[in-house]
């Protein structure tokens, strides 16, 4: 007991981070085998305006970073876990960045931790793989969190609002998807504006045959991943009407702000959704103040971790936008269960041909839930943290192994006249 007569609690006393060995496992969605259908079917991407690299999304480098992990220690020997995109480039940054903010801390200043990780990097980051890296930071201060108080996350970040958790699935082949009991289901765009006007009518007959494999009542969406312009959208959308399209995702760049009010004034009765690639809550402000995007779909491993996301929920939340996160496994479903406004949960297919359900994460957990029939009860959710436990037999590789000799160090701060007989930093 602290002499207030509150409960001392531990501190954070190390960190530890991980790469994965193969593919197929950990927190980077596109780090997978050849021929699946993440990366080796025709999806428009910003890069199919170059021939070369149509064919696959390795081919330019979806998969360069790889997944990476952390473990977070306490004083009390309790250790809290979390998954997310990065490779030996995340390991680097905590190791020679944000490790000095961690060490010590109370794992309970989630916000605190979370703004000096954020303020402190804002020189290189702000967005990409600097915030990715605080995500998954984040999330394993979260799990630890729940470790140390044995709780779930869901129920630290204001409770259950329903039973079970509805989800729909993203992947090639939604007629299975409806058979397996999602509520909905998305496909990726084939063509790109770089295909021209034949890579148009393309995309209207794979999209009008989806329609007709799964019917006319059940929910369709369509993704787009950041590879449209605003012309080429509103053609696209004006084409498609008659297929009752659930709603167009990430159509523009991540920075075209205003061409989302474009789109709407355009086709003001479809919905348009966005926010898998937006980082932190300065991010999301315009999207939200906008009020031109129909759904916000933050990654909870890319956006600023839980600590973030909470607060873009929010923001959405006065303006009445539902937020349905991008992915992320069990981060996002504990999410979604908390948040009133957050009505279902996207399932990414993780079979190579899309019509089965497997861990979105791979082997790296062995009790990894998953939906049955569409949906999970919220009572699988209740362990502490996350409730993911490690795969003993995980191929993790300690980054001290691909840190070591480490880069050159940083200059040590100065020494002024007067500190210990030395001046402007001499030795």
């Amino acid at each position: 007991m602290s002499k207030s007569g509150v409960a001392s609690f531990p501190r954070i006393k190390e960190i530890k981070t991980f790469i994965i060995q193969g593919v197929g496992s950990g927190g980077d969605y596109h780090n997978v085998k050849g021929g699946h259908w993440l990366i080796d079917s025709k999806i428009s991407t910003p890069m199919s305006g170059y021939e070369a690299y149509r064919k696959s999304r390795t081919s330019w480098g979806i998969n360069v970073l790889g997944s990476f992990c952390v473990e977070l220690e306490a004083t009390d020997g309790t250790k809290g876990f979390a998954t997310g995109f990065g490779g030996p480039p995340a390991c680097w940054l905590v190791a020679e960045h944000f490790r000095r903010f961690l060490i010590g801390a109370d794992p309970r200043d989630t916000n605190h931790l979370f703004e000096q990780m954020y303020r402190g990097s804002m020189f290189y980051g702000r967005k990409g793989l600097p915030v990715a890296v605080i995500s998954v930071i984040d999330l394993a201060i979260w799990d630890l969190l729940g470790k140390i108080r044995n709780e779930p996350v869901y129920k630290m970040i204001g409770g259950t609002t329903r039973e079970r958790l509805e989800f729909y699935c993203t992947g090639p082949e939604p007629a299975s998807a409806k058979e397996m009991g999602f509520s909905g289901a998305k496909v990726a765009l084939p063509y790109s504006p770089g295909e021209g006007p034949a890579g148009m009518k393309k995309n209207v007959e794979y999209l009008r045959q989806k329609r007709s494999e799964v019917g006319p009542d059940f929910p369709l969406r369509v993704d787009c991943y950041m590879s449209l312009n605003v012309p080429y959208t509103i053609e696209l959308a004006e084409k498609c009407k008659s297929l009752d399209i659930d709603w167009w995702e990430e159509c523009l760049s991540p920075d075209d702000f205003d061409g989302h009010a474009i789109l709407k004034r355009a086709h003001p009765t479809l919905k348009f959704t966005t926010g898998e690639h937006e980082y932190s809550r300065y991010g999301f402000r315009k999207l939200i103040e906008g009020r031109n995007v129909d759904i916000l779909q933050p990654d909870v491993m890319w956006v600023g971790g839980m600590t973030e996301l909470l607060k873009v929920s929010a923001m959405a939340a006065a303006y009445d936008i539902p937020v349905v996160p991008h992915a992320s496994g069990p981060y996002s479903y504990h999410f979604v269960v908390s948040q009133a406004h957050s009505p279902f949960q996207e399932y990414l297919a993780n079979s190579p041909d899309g019509k089965s359900v497997l861990p979105v994460f791979g082997n790296l957990f062995t009790n990894e839930p998953i939906p049955t029939k569409g949906y999970l009860d919220v009572t699988e959710l209740d362990k502490p943290g996350f409730g993911l436990e490690l795969n003993p037999s995980a191929p993790l590789i300690d980054a001290t192994s691909i840190l070591n000799p480490a880069p050159s160090k940083s200059l040590p701060p100065p020494v002024y006249e007067g500190s210990e007989g030395q001046s402007n930093g001499a030795a």
